[in-house]
């Protein structure tokens, strides 16, 4: 929450629905930034509208006041992310907020960032500290971040509710992006979209939409976690919900039940747990998110992206290097006496393979089998859906990068390019007072920071990234941080074998 009791350098500007009141961190014209919060696009989502799409925001009389975070979807942090992103009460869950150093000019013209967060699908926070866009701002570039529902809410299946209404949400947030942003200093024709880990698998999600294509420039996905949810998957989770709170799968059924009860009902249906639960995962995926829908959605994102949809945009996208070590880093001096093949045959890699791809990795074997086995689930998850989606692209503009920074952190992110590790520093928020070497351990070094958010600049500004492009000469990949450091030929080499 801003603190009112301190003397405010008020901002505003107009949007479509009225005039907002924001507030300047800093001077104007001399580095400073505005941010605008909680700026309502749609509707609350409750009532008769809960499991509807999104309606666009009424109008309002007079200046609003928008300087404080508005209420997230998230009730209650479960913990599912490594990046601080708190939760917010209220009903109007589906909101904005603006960054900006050009409040009210409209002329200024300047490139615009738009910020998907993560959390699975389920959980996150767009009023996280790190997602301020005072860096962003003072690199010349307009900066929104976007609420949308979650769970099931936003993605379950209900009978006779629209699909999707969490992409429906994203949808109309860019819509009211398009409409607005030149109000706050912006250019609706230079929007890129970002975001990570399912923030990420939403922005290559709308790369893939024929719908949203109209509404962004380029994209950026970091860690991308996307869903693809089939159809037969998507109903019967949405059966099971509706069956564990003895309703029927129907608006009206569903409507009488609170929101507690359905996250509780959700995490149930969705529960991965027991001895096979890790194979589980990677062999099916996610099963609560963007499903296909054969409406918004009609194949998978892969797919549409093979078939050339959005080509005409610049794509940077990459992984971190260890993405879910952490998951088993605890259970380290126990996988220390389990032998390889059986960790990794238990995981779905046996025999010529798995020989092949201890070969490609022995930096990592080197590290113990927790860091081998946490790598091969990365490498699952993330790493290969990288070149898969890289290639699928062809000759359409695609940058590739791995985040090789590791955590000096003791505890379960020590000595791992772990999920999230690289937010911090893709956002420049190095001096946020808030988690920020809880996840990169103390003294992060800023000149990294340089890069990664110099190059987030360049694509949002210039529509490329910096370094040669994998689709100009596919291998081409940019390693931040690590050993060594700078441009690799055939950075993701060593996930060949998993292909």
């Amino acid at each position: 929450m801003t603190d009112t009791t301190t003397t405010l350098r008020y901002a505003e500007a107009d949007t479509v629905t009225g005039r907002v009141r924001g507030f300047w961190r800093g001077e104007p014209g001399d580095g400073g930034s505005a941010a605008f919060l909680g700026i309502p696009f749609a509707q609350p989502p409750v009532g008769e509208l809960r499991f509807a799409a999104p309606v666009p925001a009424e109008p309002w009389q007079g200046v609003r006041d928008a300087l404080d975070y508005g209420a997230t979807a998230q009730r209650g942090d479960p913990g599912v992310t490594l990046i601080p992103e708190p939760s917010v009460p209220g009903e109007a869950t589906l909101n904005v907020n603006v960054f900006t150093p050009v409040p009210g000019e409209t002329d200024a013209a300047l490139p615009v960032l738009v910020w998907i967060h993560g959390g699975g699908y389920f959980a996150g926070s767009p009023a996280s500290p790190w997602y301020d866009g005072r860096a962003f701002n003072r690199d010349g570039v307009v900066t929104v971040t976007i609420s949308y529902r979650l769970g099931f809410d936003g993605f379950g299946w209900i009978e006779d509710a629209p699909s999707n209404r969490g992409i429906r949400d994203w949808l109309l947030a860019l819509e009211w992006v398009q409409a607005n942003i030149a109000q706050f200093g912006g250019d609706p024709s230079r929007v890129t979209i970002a975001g990570q880990s399912a923030g990420g698998g939403a922005v290559l999600t709308l790369l893939g939409m024929p719908a949203a294509q109209h509404l962004f420039h380029s994209v950026w996905a970091l860690s991308a976690a996307t869903a693809d949810v089939a159809p037969a998957t998507c109903e019967r989770i949405g059966r099971d919900v509706a069956a564990r709170l003895d309703v029927a799968p129907t608006r009206a059924g569903l409507s009488t039940v609170g929101e507690e009860r359905i996250i509780a009902a959700q995490k149930a249906a969705t529960e991965v747990s027991g001895s096979d639960g890790v194979t589980r995962l990677l062999e099916d995926g996610l099963t609560l998110g963007p499903a296909i829908d054969g409406d918004l959605i009609t194949r998978p994102t892969l797919e549409s992206i093979a078939a050339g949809v959005g080509a005409d945009k610049p794509l940077v996208l990459g992984a971190t290097e260890d993405e879910f070590s952490m998951v088993v880093s605890g259970a380290a001096n126990k996988l220390r006496w389990i032998p390889l093949s059986l960790l990794l045959g238990k995981s779905g890699l046996k025999g010529a393979q798995r020989r092949a791809y201890l070969a490609a990795n022995q930096d990592v074997v080197a590290r113990g089998h927790a860091a081998v086995l946490g790598r091969y689930i990365t490498d699952r998850m993330f790493r290969t859906f990288v070149v898969k989606a890289a290639t699928a692209r062809g000759a359409a503009p695609t940058w590739v990068y791995r985040y090789a920074f590791r955590s000096t952190q003791p505890g379960m992110v020590h000595d791992a390019a772990v999920h999230c590790i690289d937010v911090p520093f893709w956002f420049d928020c190095l001096d946020s007072p808030i988690g920020i070497d809880a996840l990169t351990g103390p003294n992060p070094p800023q000149s990294l920071a340089d890069q990664t958010h110099g190059a987030a600049v360049a694509l949002i500004a210039d529509g490329e990234p910096g370094w040669p492009a994998w689709s100009g000469a596919p291998g081409t990949t940019r390693v931040f941080g690590g050993a060594t450091p700078g441009v690799d030929p055939d950075g993701y080499a060593a996930v060949a074998s998993l292909l």
